[in-house]
């Protein structure tokens, strides 16, 4: 417990920062958007690409607070799941509910 606060304290831990695997689903996606993107801004005129590129960053700051809420609503989760861990009273029949 002492290293993951350590960690916490010098921002070693950056959950938000991850590496993606060169042969990963996630990769595959994420080039295949990056061609996609680099076709259609190579198809449109000036105006079209500054369009394009603000719907892009607008899409990017949706994923930027959707992955934050994921990540907060994943660590209550585990914390509401460690305190029933530390709940005696759970209903376990075998203890007699104690």
């Amino acid at each position: 417990m002492r290293k993951t606060l350590e960690d916490l304290y010098y921002g070693n831990i950056t959950p938000n920062e991850q590496d993606m695997a060169p042969n990963s689903e996630l990769k595959r996606a994420t080039d295949r958007v990056a061609r996609f993107e680099n076709q259609l801004t190579e198809q449109l005129n000036e105006a079209g690409q500054a369009i394009l590129e603000k719907l892009i960053e607008s899409q990017h700051e949706i994923d930027d607070i959707t992955a934050l809420e994921n990540f907060i609503l994943g660590f209550r989760l585990g914390v509401r799941m460690m305190a029933e861990c530390m709940d005696n009273n759970d209903g376990d029949i075998r203890n007699g509910g104690e």
